[in-house]
C-alpha cells in the first residue's frame, strides 16, 4: 500500500460536487475494499474507503494510478499519472525548537501554523504511509518516508516510525488519520505514541 498525492480535481458532469475537490492521496490495499482515499471538499480533508460516499459522489475504486468516483450511474476516472503537488521554494529553517526532555519538543504557535500553510503541499507530496494490520486490524500507519527539515520531522518523527495514537486516539483507519488535523489545532499539547525498531517511544510536542 502506498499514499500518493494528486492534483486538482475537476468537474464531473451529473456528480455533485464542490468546484474545488482536490485528491491528496490514495492508500491501495491487496484487498479492494480496504484501499482508501483522501479528499479535499472545499477545503476540508475527507477521508472514503471504497464504497462510501465522498465530496457527493460514491467512491467506487481506488488504484495505485487514481480512483473513480460515481453519482448516478455516471463515473469519471480521475488519473494520478503526470500530477503533481506544487511545492513550494525551500524556507530557511528557524531556530531549533527547544528541547525540554527526551522526546518533547517546544515550538511556537505562530511558526507552526505559518509552517503548515507552507508546507502541506510537500509533506502530502513526499510522505509515504503503509498500514500496519495485527489479526487483521489496522493498528497504526508505517511512515516510511518523511520531507526532511519538514515540521514533521522537527516533532521528532523518523522515517520508519510506526504511528499508533495520537493524543488518546488510536490511529486505525485513513479518516482518522486524515481528522487529527482540525481536531489538534486548538491542543497546547500534541502526545504521540509510536513504534521505532520494535519499541515504543512517545513524543511530545508543547506550541506556547
Amino acid at each position: 500500500m502506498r499514499a500518493v498525492p494528486s492534483a486538482c480535481l475537476p468537474l464531473l458532469p451529473g456528480l455533485v460536487l464542490a468546484s474545488q475537490v482536490a485528491l491528496l492521496g490514495v492508500v491501495v490495499s491487496h484487498a479492494p475494499e480496504r484501499s482508501a482515499a483522501l479528499l479535499a471538499c472545499e477545503g476540508r480533508p475527507r477521508a472514503a474507503l471504497v464504497g462510501e460516499s465522498v465530496c457527493g459522489a460514491k467512491l467506487v475504486r481506488v488504484g495505485p494510478e487514481g480512483v473513480t468516483l460515481e453519482e448516478d450511474g455516471a463515473r469519471r476516472e480521475v488519473s494520478l499519472a503526470g500530477s503533481a503537488v506544487p511545492v513550494p521554494a525551500p524556507v530557511t529553517p528557524p531556530a531549533a525548537p527547544t528541547a525540554d526532555a527526551p522526546g518533547v519538543r517546544t515550538l511556537a504557535r505562530a511558526e507552526v501554523e505559518r509552517r503548515l500553510s507552507q508546507e502541506i503541499p510537500r509533506i502530502l507530496a513526499e510522505t509515504t504511509l503503509l498500514p500496519v494490520s495485527e489479526e487483521g486490524r489496522v493498528t497504526g500507519f508505517a511512515l516510511t518516508r518523511l520531507p526532511e527539515g519538514s515540521l514533521l520531522s522537527e516533532a521528532g518523527l523518523l522515517p520508519g516510525d510506526v504511528l499508533l495514537e495520537v493524543n488518546g486516539t488510536p490511529i486505525d483507519s485513513l479518516a482518522t488519520l486524515a481528522g487529527l488535523f482540525t481536531r489538534l489545532r486548538g491542543e497546547s499539547e500534541i502526545q504521540a505514541s509510536i513504534l521505532r525498531g520494535g519499541s515504543p517511544v512517545a513524543l511530545t510536542v508543547r506550541l506556547k
